[in-house]
């Protein structure tokens, strides 16, 4: 429906949180027309270019150490997203962590409310999280989100999830956390300055998983599954089911925006993609690239997990910056040194593109 100038979008979003049943509640309720909370005020375009021919790189982990090196380095540096294969997560445990998603966001709507919270600091939570203040974009995306968060401190208490969700998420998280650890050495060799280095730096951890659910949509052109963003992490595995609707902005080379790509999903691959913090880290060496989710299916949902793997160290005195090691009189430091939280509030600030990290950024001109 088409929003008029007597339309209270704010009342209009107090009343879509009150009902705590997300945008699946929406689609439950049997909605014919998509409340103007969701609607963009221009249509994207859920189909990339046909003229485009783009494949996301390849990462197989069984090949020699060396050579799957060579193949990160030249992902992480070209388009900042890969698939890995032969990554030894177990299918069935990656399979049955989305299938557990799927069902903790199909479940009856009863169920679910009593975890609907927009506070981010809850161990586990379900909302559909507002967008980011953005100019031309909906309050809402059409997607509903699983927050659990694995740390730090202590394990989180599953027992308000399904027993199916607890088991498989948190082997989920288990088995990633050795992929995590594994990922982190290949990033920090494909960076040259050896393989324990930024686990050294910074401890890498994959506390935060999301798991998002994005119900079919009968105007899938007039919403947006996921606005245009940056990750804020080191790096983000995600796994996905065939639905697809994921792109990412490829770059012109001129320093303009690019065309955006559909990122197909690939049956047993894990995805991972370069976030702000290793940009940074890497003196930009290595690539964060903008990414987005459109609706691709008027009859589908699709479901994916990511799990951000981040610094441990967050204490205020924890400074994190272009390493020493890849700062020469050729190549200065690009970024100046900062916290975690001063990090995080520049995303609130700023955003969560691009924008949010130019703030650190060093004038070379002097």
């Amino acid at each position: 429906m088409a929003a008029t100038k007597d339309y209270d979008a704010a009342a209009a979003l107090a009343v879509f949180h009150e009902s705590r049943t997300g945008v699946r509640g929406l689609v439950e309720s049997g909605a014919t027309a998509v409340p103007s909370i969701f609607l963009t005020a221009a249509t994207p375009s859920p189909q990339s270019p046909a003229t485009t021919a783009f494949a996301i790189p390849a990462v197989d982990l069984s090949l020699p150490r060396s050579d799957t090196v060579a193949l990160v380095r030249a992902a992480a540096r070209s388009c900042g997203f890969f698939h890995v294969i032969n990554h030894g997560v177990p299918a069935g445990v990656v399979d049955s962590a989305v299938s557990a998603a799927r069902e903790f966001h199909e479940q009856p709507r009863a169920a679910r409310s009593a975890l609907y919270s927009l506070e981010p600091v809850r161990a586990v939570a379900y909302s559909t999280i507002p967008n980011a203040p953005q100019k031309g974009a909906p309050p809402l995306p059409w997607r509903d989100t699983l927050r659990v968060r694995f740390g730090p401190g202590e394990a989180p208490d599953l027992g308000c999830l399904p027993a199916a969700c607890q088991d498989a998420l948190q082997e989920y998280q288990r088995s990633l956390t050795e992929f995590g650890k594994e990922m982190a050495g290949l990033l920090s060799e494909a960076l040259g300055v050896g393989t324990e280095r930024l686990e050294q730096a910074m401890q890498v951890e994959g506390w935060l998983m999301v798991c998002h659910y994005y119900p079919p949509c009968l105007e899938p052109a007039r919403v947006v599954g996921s606005l245009e963003h940056t990750d804020p992490s080191l790096f983000t595995v995600l796994a996905q089911d065939g639905v697809g609707g994921l792109q990412v902005r490829r770059d012109d080379g001129n320093g303009g925006g690019g065309e955006w790509v559909d990122v197909a999903p690939v049956t047993g691959a894990l995805l991972v993609n370069i976030g702000d913090v290793l940009k940074v880290v890497s003196n930009d060496e290595l690539k964060s690239v903008e990414h987005r989710v459109v609706i691709k299916s008027a009859q589908d949902a699709r479901v994916s997990i990511a799990l951000f793997f981040n610094p441990a160290k967050r204490d205020k005195s924890d400074l994190f910056g272009p390493l020493p090691e890849l700062v020469t009189a050729e190549k200065p430091a690009r970024y100046r040194s900062f916290t975690v939280p001063e990090f995080m509030s520049s995303r609130r600030d700023h955003g969560h593109s691009r924008s949010s990290i130019e703030q650190f950024k060093v004038s070379l001109s002097q």
